[in-house]
């Protein structure tokens, strides 16, 4: 192998053309989790857009099958080509000491950067004013929320995961501000905490992308590819045909790329920096030491190796000198890292670059074995690939992983090469490594398995414990094995919301995830409102995957986004979420909504996005009011209050909340409805002002608006319930004006002018300005006669207006072919039961004060008469408080010498 290549060979191939993961193109469709049987894929794929199903032919494409190289299948690091992978800047510690190189590596939410080389430019660019913020890490990333809507409805529902990258490159990006922020801000502050959920969000979305584009694939070739196993003599041939058939290995090689890519992002370049004592000779201190013996001839004062081969210090049980035993475990740990990471070629050249050549050939065991003239055909020989040896190899490496007087780090090195668990487990710290451990476990030993079954395994192999020839891992047990671990950070860590889904998206338990789901919604403690935002896209993006959800958890957690949009007035963004929910929590969720929208200026902008968002503006808008006018309301029954109630804050929220309805001229009739509703509320309660200011809010135009409608569509007439409001509107107009008159005429009559009251023994001066005041006086209560018997009439006549109403009487429709509506007809009769005493008692009143008894006498005719009949509408005790009235209107009309009904006595 030549040491000074730029590059080595990657222990997994990545490259598309030799990828078991790219083997095949991009499509979308419904797809099965791994072993799950054969489920029934949906081909109805839910649109974001106001379409409520995508066929799932959007999706399809030509499925052209890629002949993988999979001579490096397991290798210990790498990426897949089924996600970029774009570099990012350092988010760990690059002090690898020999303390906890774990928590070096990944930031909890309070932790941060001891290396801030990288961040100096955006350290410069973070303003002041955003730092002055009572919580600057909010406010960066407030933006999210618009930028989410936004990437949301750029992309069709065809182009998912195109989606995915998106919304991975807006939380990377605000991921790479915030440590700008926490850097000036401190690592204690709020921002070191949304940070980390951003973090997790970012490598959660990259852990979705790249396995629902294998599981989305699987599904679209299932029925197309038939696998056959082709007999080989290859172990890279027999490896990749069980990458191309087999489901669960493939997706959990992509777990495994997944953890190592979170692992590369976090360390960087840092392999780079790092200064050994030693230069291109391995041991140079002991060599030295050694040298320096030969040449005086003394012994050691501490003995050291007297070899140095690989194997001396462990053969001869003696130790190296001082700096270079520094040297190795650095070494050790940094390569770990490297490897954990994935970059496999960066630790070898690690080695070479620290004249260990042998350390770097041993990681170069792994590679499977191929000759490709056993089947090329060909006259011309071709290199042969592989390590022929592999199985001695990996014997090796399983018992130098179980060496205990070798460093942990060059025993776990060795662990993850063999696929042994134990000693890999002990430098593992975080659920990330522990998860990355046991998924590389578990892929070595699936491939071991099937070369076995096919015969081509080294005898060495075959010595290795049978608890690993034997193991039985799924993605289940795997997590299984982390709930039991001894670890209290890990099982710590794998409670943490993003673990928990990113271990149902890992074993494809889509139901497990929204059973969790629902109950962080039923919590008591409130969810982190980017967790809750990546769960409302998370949702999303499965539906338009057509998978079969539990709608009623998917409807749960959308709600509870909406929500938290309302909360924080993202005014702009509820529309096109809500339009996501079923039409009937829709309408009722964006009611709910434009309930707290006060502003003026806002409202018909607020209808106007529920227009853009496809939902039905008109159902809005009259449950709002609905939702309002029926809040707090009691029972509609008949009273003997008679005093002028006062509006309260309610009574003023349901008068505002009318002018939804008025927005649009389409909305007329139900606004009119609406109002009416609300009217006969307030007239029951004697509210009277509170009625009078809903009727000003109906446009004068509303009824000639709504002829017009009807007849723009052909009608002659409008339908029984459009006409019956119509009349409603103006039996209650007839009534406000009778009160208003009432009120005038009170007010006027309680305004009399006083007469002067005579100065005794007054000189001649005061009896003249007496005189002179009771001629004004005369005057001023001439005036206040004439204009008290012009409003009497007009009082009498806006009362028999309602009185004797046209057409059947006062809250009587005209048109029974209307639907039966029973609370509007209970209503309306009881204000007739209500209003129409009320207005007789006070039109008496106005008449006998008025000295106009005859005519108070009248007024028993038309109660009485059998055409109007309302009589009916009186109470018993009404009745005979009326007849006790006009008792008296008798009275009076006697003492002025005429009969009780008011005509001259005849001699």
């Amino acid at each position: 192998m030549d040491w000074g290549q730029s590059e080595l060979p990657s222990p997994v191939v990545r490259d598309d053309e030799v990828t078991i993961a790219a083997r095949r193109r991009r499509k979308k469709v419904a797809f099965p989790s791994p072993g799950s049987g054969s489920p029934n894929i949906s081909m109805a794929t839910p649109a974001r857009s106001h379409l409520r199903n995508t066929p799932a032919s959007l999706f399809r494409h030509s499925v052209t099958p890629r002949v993988p190289d999979v001579s490096t299948i397991l290798a210990p690091g790498g990426r897949t080509p089924r996600y970029t992978h774009t570099p990012r800047n350092v988010v760990g510690s690059l002090n690898l000491d020999d303390s906890d190189w774990t928590a070096s590596l990944y930031t909890s939410p309070v932790s941060g950067l001891d290396n801030t080389s990288f961040f100096t430019e955006d350290i410069g660019n973070i303003s002041s004013a955003l730092l002055k913020e009572d919580d600057p890490g909010e406010a960066v990333v407030v933006s999210l929320f618009p930028e989410f809507l936004g990437a949301f409805l750029k992309h069709s529902s065809s182009a998912v995961f195109e989606l995915l990258e998106d919304y991975q490159t807006l939380c990377q990006d605000k991921v790479d501000v915030l440590q700008a922020v926490v850097l000036r801000a401190g690592q204690s502050s709020k921002a070191a905490g949304v940070r980390w959920l951003l973090q997790q969000e970012s490598c959660s979305w990259r852990l979705i992308t790249s396995l629902y584009k294998d599981r989305v694939q699987l599904a679209m070739e299932e029925d197309m590819i038939t696998d056959m196993v082709v007999p080989t003599e290859s172990e890279k041939v027999v490896v990749q045909q069980l990458f191309q058939r087999d489901a669960v290995i493939r997706q959990s090689q992509l777990v495994v790329d997944w953890l190592e890519s979170i692992a590369q992002d976090q360390i960087g370049g840092f392999s780079d920096n790092i200064e050994y004592y030693a230069k291109d000779v391995c041991w140079g201190n002991t060599l030295h030491a050694l040298q320096m013996r030969r040449q005086s001839g003394t012994a050691f004062t501490v003995p050291l190796v007297t070899e140095l081969d690989p194997d001396a210090p462990l053969r001869q049980q003696r130790p190296l000198a001082d700096l270079d035993r520094e040297d190795d475990a650095r070494l050790l740990k940094n390569l770990f890292t490297l490897i954990r990471a994935g970059m496999t070629d960066e630790a070898q050249r690690l080695c070479m670059r620290c004249g260990q050549a042998w350390r770097a050939a041993t990681l170069e065991g792994w590679k499977l074995y191929h000759d490709p003239n056993m089947t090329s055909g060909s006259a011309e020989l071709q290199p042969v690939e592989g390590n022929p040896q592999r199985g001695v190899w990996k014997a090796c490496c399983w018992r130098m992983a179980e060496e205990e007087q070798l460093n942990r780090y060059e025993r776990a090195i060795y662990a993850s090469l063999s696929g042994n668990l134990r000693p890999l487990l002990a430098v593992c710290e975080s659920w990330e490594d522990c998860v990355w451990a046991h998924f590389r476990v578990m892929v070595d030993s699936l491939v071991e398995k099937e070369l076995m079954s096919s015969g081509m395994t080294n005898q060495e192999v075959e010595t290795l414990p049978r608890e690993y020839l034997e193991a039985n891992w799924t993605m289940e047990k795997v997590f299984e094995e982390l709930q039991a671990s001894e670890s209290k950070r890990v099982l710590e860590e794998t409670r943490e919301h993003y673990h928990v889904i990113q271990k149902f998206v890992i074993v494809g338990d889509l139901d497990g995830l929204l059973d969790e789901m629902a109950d962080w919604l039923t919590a008591s403690k409130p969810l982190p409102s980017h967790l809750l935002r990546f769960m409302a896209h998370l949702v999303l993006f499965f539906r338009s995957l057509g998978l079969a959800l539990k709608e009623e958890v998917c409807v749960d957690v959308l709600k509870a986004y909406v929500s938290l949009l309302i909360r924080d007035q993202h005014t702009d963004l509820v529309a096109s979420y809500v339009s996501q929910l079923p039409a009937d929590v829709a309408t009722t969720q964006y009611a709910a909504f434009l309930e707290t929208v006060t502003q003026p200026e806002l409202r018909p902008h607020c209808l106007q996005l529920a227009t853009d968002a496809g939902l039905d503006v008109a159902a809005i808008a009259k449950l709002v009011v609905e939702m309002v006018r029926e809040r707090d309301e009691g029972e509609f029954t008949h009273h003997r209050q008679t005093l002028e109630t006062a509006t309260t804050k309610d009574d003023l929220k349901k008068i505002d909340v009318i002018d939804w309805l008025l927005f649009d001229p389409a909305h007329r009739a139900e606004a009119l409805k609406q109002s009416n509703a609300i009217m006969r509320r307030f007239l029951a309660l004697q509210k009277h002002d509170a009625a009078k200011a809903v009727f000003s809010k109906v446009p004068d135009d509303a009824m000639k608006e709504i002829y017009s409608q009807w007849a723009g569509l052909g009608q002659t007439t409008a339908p029984a319930e459009d006409e019956n409001a119509i009349r409603e509107h103006l039996c209650i107009r007839a009534y406000l004006e009778a009160h208003e008159a009432f009120t005038e005429w009170f007010s006027h009559s309680s305004s009399a002018p006083q007469k002067p009251a005579p100065v005794p023994d007054a000189k001649f001066t005061e009896r003249v300005a007496n005189e002179m005041r009771e001629k004004e006086y005369e005057a001023s209560l001439a005036a206040w006669a004439c204009r008290r018997d012009v409003l009497t009439e007009d009082v009498k006549e806006r009362i028999y207006n309602v009185l004797l109403f046209v057409d059947g009487g006062w809250m009587v429709d005209n048109r029974q072919d209307s639907e039966k509506d029973s609370e509007r007809s209970h209503q309306m009769a009881a204000l007739r039961c209500l209003c129409l005493p009320r207005l007789s008692f006070l039109l008496l009143s106005v008449l006998q004060n008025s000295s106009r008894h005859q005519e108070a006498l009248r007024l028993a005719d038309i109660i009485s008469s059998d055409q109007h009949r309302l009589y009916r509408v009186f109470s018993k005790d009404e009745l005979r408080r009326f007849l006790q009235k006009l008792r008296e209107s008798s009275l009076s009309l006697l003492d002025r010498g005429l009969d009780p009904l008011g005509y001259e006595l005849q001699p």
